[in-house]
């Protein structure tokens, strides 16, 4: 109980400090607000980032493994960026047909992506092409707001139809509905808008223009080469199955390094340590602005004790102990800290809930931790200093500074 009347009573005594200096008190803690509020911000940014392409991950269909050149998303040890993550080989046909015979496959999803213009009269904007066959709407989990997909028919017979993403379409059309039964040009060849699909969420998909992959052969896609290819398995079980035998057959075109062959779990896995080092870099970088406000408030303590010589000398001469001198300096600056934490956190909660509008950025409970940990420790740490210089100051010295 005495312990908790010393401490009330030191923190007293500085609330009633800060509020006959309410404007250095307010500049003090502003340092450790903004230090506080970079590493929330950032780390909520980084976990809506790892959200977001969990979130486009998981939109796709079960059971799917992806095929990619270069090393992908499986290099050595567990699945990381390799050197080769971009690069090696780029897939054809044969490579379709030799992967449609693995027993387990349900479909077989080729996807051909570029930046392209896409024109309608006199609008034009950029967006993506994306060609690829029937099967990649329930693949992509793609809904259609106005009109139709293309059919295998349209695929085989090289159909000069169209599927605009919600965004272009708005953009091209205003209403996106509107744009069924149109003509866009892309590049020299003119296509029918034959559907357009609702809103993803994903600014690729919203801006894409999909077309039949076998259209795209000769103007877009002159070497009538894919990307990626996407293989459905109809069960689970059979995903270790399909992987290896994919890659068996790939073997016999490329060399082991020049593809990977991956299933979503470990996609998403590999996302998570990526993020983990990412998040990791960024608490580094706002850490700097935390480094600067402790900094801040290590001056204004060491002014403060400056100013308040006098004060400390008669404190001394009443009976105050180095020990209580040292206390009430250090509580000053811890709850200086400790403000500016809670104000810094409260203030980056307000920014992530207008962001969550437009982004899944989130607070989670180590943003909290770490701003009111670092923002305690910095108070203790920085005010150590001028904390001890007060109370070593000698009584009779300090009262009579002028």
């Amino acid at each position: 109980m005495k312990i908790q009347n010393g401490f009330t009573h030191l923190a007293k005594t500085a609330i009633a400090d800060f509020k006959r200096n309410k404007v250095r008190t307010i500049l003090t803690s502003l340092g450790i607000m903004i230090g506080v509020m970079s590493v929330v911000l950032l780390i909520a940014l980084g976990l809506g980032l790892k959200n977001y392409i969990q979130e486009q991950f998981e939109s796709l269909g079960a059971n799917l493994v992806v095929i990619m050149p270069g090393s992908g998303f499986s290099g050595e040890g567990g699945g990381s960026f390799g050197p080769g993550f971009v690069g090696g080989i780029e897939f054809d046909e044969k490579d379709l047909r030799s992967l449609q015979g693995i027993a387990g496959v349900d479909y077989v999803v080729p996807l051909f992506f570029k930046t392209a213009l896409i024109e309608a009269g006199s609008e034009k904007e950029g967006g993506y092409i994306e060609a690829t066959n029937e099967e990649a709407f329930e693949v992509l989990n793609l809904e259609l707001l106005e009109g139709e997909a293309f059919t295998k028919s349209d695929v085989a017979r090289k159909a000069k139809v169209v599927v605009l993403g919600y965004v272009v379409a708005e953009k091209l059309f205003g209403d996106p509905a509107d744009g069924v039964g149109r003509t866009v040009r892309v590049g020299n060849q003119r296509f029918k808008v034959i559907g357009v699909n609702k809103k993803k969420g994903d600014p690729e998909m919203d801006n894409s223009a999909i077309i039949p992959y076998k259209t795209s052969f000769g103007g877009l896609n002159p070497d009538k080469t894919f990307f990626t290819i996407y293989l459905g398995v109809a069960l689970e079980e059979d995903i270790p199955f399909v992987k290896e035998k994919a890659k068996e057959t790939l073997l016999k075109r490329y060399d082991e390094t020049e593809f990977s062959v991956t299933e979503q779990a470990e996609i998403l896995s590999t996302i998570n340590q990526i993020f983990s080092i990412i998040n990791s870099v960024l608490v580094a970088i706002g850490s700097i602005s935390l480094i600067v406000g402790g900094i801040g408030i290590m001056n204004i303590m060491y002014a403060s004790v400056t100013e308040r010589t006098k004060e400390i000398g008669i404190r001394r001469a009443v009976g105050a102990t180095e020990q209580d001198i040292l206390n009430q300096f250090l509580t000053e600056s811890v709850i200086l800290s400790v403000f500016g934490g809670v104000a810094g956190l409260a203030l980056a909660s307000l920014i992530v809930l207008g962001i969550r509008v437009f982004f899944p950025a989130s607070i989670n409970l180590l943003s909290v931790v770490i701003a009111l940990v670092i923002s305690s420790a910095i108070g203790v740490f920085f005010g150590v200093f001028p904390a001890k210089r007060a109370a070593k100051l000698p009584p009779i010295e300090a009262i009579r500074y002028e």
